[in-house]
């Protein structure tokens, strides 16, 4: 049986752009680890002294070029955000030899390998899922292209390796000095093609809004949100009241509710960890300040009632939370 976890240790450090770091992650005992399909991510899991437990997903770049990593190394990059947050943690402590544990890869991103046209669009850190569609688009002489929107002081990440790959198929945008006309885009593109978006939320909802304004058939465009590493500078440490258990249990400014009941022991139902699959909603009994929805699952009506949240993304508007838990 395939483990659910792995221990690994960062066996290589590479700094892709002033924000961006790539890492090596090598199992321990140098043991196989299952192999990653384009656009799948593995979850780190991570424990900072004073907020608690951390997990974040990044996406398995599964190698460079036309060369794939040994079984036993996953390869991922990470852009350092703001102090305090996770990613920043990241920068400021995984060193060679640091040892952590990941997932196995999982893929809620597939790419469909019989699609006669694709369009790959990335913004900024979205190029890591894009990246793995390329070399696996290229290496199969498959019809293609990529569009990769960067601002210019955080730079391009793998750019030289994408054009050595593909060449002109790729093309880098300034997003400082010249926005991305999605629906232009779109447009000029023939009428199989598919399209794969990652970037930010405002991108991926432009990409879903112009393919709409075409009339395209909605199953022509595919992305990937990473809902659970979205932050807010408005994001604050609350207690959670489990009301059957008779625990308070403190949530970091960086760590998710899931995680907190996880590590006080509670027995929480999850999955996806990305507020998609709807095995995490908890019911709410009181919830002062109201609730930062954050995931796919509920509909606006859900949101709305304030009765239920998905735990593993969504976080508490103010100092205090009970839960039917």
């Amino acid at each position: 049986m395939i483990p659910l976890y792995f221990n690994v240790a960062v066996s290589g450090i590479r700094q892709l752009t002033p924000f961006i770091r790539e890492y090596l992650l090598t199992e321990v005992n140098g043991a196989s680890m299952p192999k990653a399909q384009p656009g799948s991510h593995i979850e780190i899991h991570g424990m900072r002294a004073g907020t608690g437990p951390f997990v974040r997903h990044y996406s398995v770049l599964g190698g460079i070029g036309d060369q794939d990593d040994p079984p036993d190394t996953h390869r991922i990059a990470i852009r350092r955000g703001e102090p305090g947050r996770a990613s920043s943690f990241i920068h400021e402590t995984f060193d060679l030899g640091s040892r952590l544990a990941v997932s196995r890869p999982k893929n809620a991103f597939f790419l469909d390998r019989t699609a006669a046209d694709v369009l790959l669009i990335a913004g900024g850190i979205g190029i890591t899922p894009i990246y793995s569609m390329l070399r696996s688009l290229a290496r199969r002489k498959r019809s293609f292209r990529l569009v990769y929107a960067a601002r210019a002081e955080s730079g391009h990440a793998y750019a030289e390796e994408m054009l050595k790959l593909a060449g002109d198929r790729v093309t880098l945008i300034n997003s400082s000095a010249a926005r991305l006309n999605l629906r232009e885009l779109l447009a000029a593109q023939d009428k199989v093609t598919q399209v794969y978006v990652c970037g930010p939320n405002g991108m991926i909802l432009a990409a879903y809004e112009a393919s709409k304004d075409l009339g395209w058939d909605p199953n022509r465009v595919y992305s990937e949100v990473f809902s659970a590493a979205r932050t807010s500078a408005e994001d604050h440490a609350f207690d959670v009241e489990l009301r059957q258990s008779g625990k308070t249990i403190r949530v970091g400014r960086d760590t998710t509710i899931l995680d907190a009941l996880l590590a006080a022991g509670y027995p929480a139902l999850y999955d996806c960890r990305r507020g998609e699959c709807g095995l995490c909603p908890l019911k709410i009994l009181e919830s002062p300040g109201g609730i930062d929805h954050r995931d796919r699952y509920l509909d606006e009506e859900e949101r709305d009632s304030g009765k239920t949240l998905c735990v593993c993304v969504s976080r508490a508007r103010g100092n205090r939370l009970v839960l039917d838990a």
